[in-house]
């Protein structure tokens, strides 16, 4: 049976305008048709009406960690819980996303290797409910970099699993790609620079080579697979960007010379502008080291000032969160903070949707309100002027399946 969702106003994200009184018809797991209220719903649908909510493209996040322990400070809690225990916690992170309005995410990599793709193919079998993932399976970093469980003795050895994407050189780069990509993954994440979170590696520092990003960036592309790379630091910034990366993570100091390089190559910014708003309130609470904080303090002015920057100079920005680093589900507090710095209401939006759509390669299947999508659709009370609205989604469809409807109005 066809659906039919009536609603007061819908964000075309796509012309960037909000249009007033329209039906969407939902065939499927598929969107049929959008059209004007006053031409009527087709025979026999099903009626579900939103009432005086505002409909949207069901949310996308280029950045997320479901694998492991939330808003935990200390890394080696992972090495803690077995991978049983990370994958069944896994399931409510998968489900708290969803129902917060993210009806697709890239989650860019677990300490230990895999457990992600399994929880990708549990959501796509119907076994858990989830958004749609793609996944990066492990992370492939330097042998003591940003992408290890550091601060551990150094007699401590760590299983396999935990260092499945450690490299060394470009070769093994390539190696550790490759493997990857046949143990299942989508993308290939990176890390670039040092990490905020990894002990005693230092955010600004390089720990790639451009060749080893280049190497990474040609395998990958064999299997139609893109590259995303934590980066911080300028120097691991502009290398990563010059080796012809998809996105770039963080972007913290990212300066002149990157911004115009991104722009030349078109590449996307994924910047986690918001996580520090919640560090700041729960850091001692949470278990973050005063080595992170002051890590964390020096990159946020930093990041947020070069963020601002990228907007203003028309770099494509996508929205990545970090979520995984604080509770899952609280993703959207982030496009009120887009906003604050340099973005308008829509262009936050269509950062949170089509363009982060672009930048999976999805933009033929979501992104937006479209004949022919997936029928991946929120909706958020009142107006649509104000993307706090967006921290309070009523209504939530994925692949035409009600997953959440917390509104008032009838059926």
């Amino acid at each position: 049976m066809a659906l039919a969702l009536r609603c007061a106003r819908m964000f075309d994200v796509e012309a960037g305008e909000v249009l007033t009184d329209r039906i969407v018809l939902v065939e499927g797991e598929r969107i049929a048709a959008v059209r004007p209220a006053a031409a009527g719903v087709p025979e026999g649908a099903e009626v579900i009406d939103l009432g005086d909510a505002t409909l949207s493209p069901g949310l996308v996040d280029l950045h997320t960690h479901l694998i492991g322990i939330a808003a935990c400070g200390d890394p080696a809690q992972e090495i803690k819980q077995s991978a049983a225990q990370q994958a069944f916690e896994s399931i409510g992170h998968a489900r708290d996303t969803l129902l917060a309005g993210f009806t697709t995410v890239r989650d860019l990599g677990t300490y230990r290797a895999f457990i992600d793709t399994a929880l990708r193919d549990a959501i796509d079998n119907g076994t858990v409910i989830g958004p749609r993932m793609a996944v990066a399976g492990a992370y492939v970093t330097a042998s003591t970099g940003g992408g290890m469980i550091t601060g551990l003795a150094h007699d401590v050895p760590l299983p396999k699993e935990f260092r499945f994407g450690s490299v060394r050189g470009v070769d093994d780069t390539r190696e550790r790609v490759r493997e990857i990509l046949h143990g299942g993954a989508d993308v290939i994440k990176l890390i670039g620079t040092g990490a905020v979170m990894a002990a005693g590696t230092v955010p600004g520092a390089p720990e790639l080579t451009e060749a080893q990003v280049r190497a990474a960036v040609e395998e990958a592309s064999y299997y139609g697979a893109y590259v995303a790379v934590h980066a911080h630091g300028t120097e691991g910034i502009n290398r990563a960007v010059r080796a012809g990366v998809r996105s770039i993570e963080h972007g913290c100091y990212l300066d002149d010379e990157g911004i115009e390089l991104m722009l030349r190559h078109g590449t996307y910014l994924s910047a986690d502008i918001w996580w520090s708003d919640w560090l700041a309130e729960n850091a001692d609470a949470a278990g973050f080291d005063k080595e992170t904080q002051a890590k964390n303090d020096h990159a946020t002015e930093a990041q947020r000032d070069a963020f601002a920057k990228a907007v203003r100079a028309g770099v494509k920005i996508g929205f990545g969160s970090d979520a995984g680093a604080f509770p899952h589900g609280l993703q959207t507090r982030q496009l009120a903070t887009l906003c604050t710095y340099g973005m308008t209401p829509l262009g936050a939006l269509r950062a949170a949707t089509l363009t982060s759509a672009e930048c999976m390669g999805w933009e033929d299947r979501i992104g937006s309100i479209t004949p022919g999508k997936y029928a991946d659709l929120i909706a958020v009370p009142g107006t649509s002027g104000d993307m706090a609205a967006f921290t309070d989604v009523r209504f939530v469809m994925k692949g035409g399946q009600v997953v959440r409807n917390d509104l008032t109005a009838g059926r």
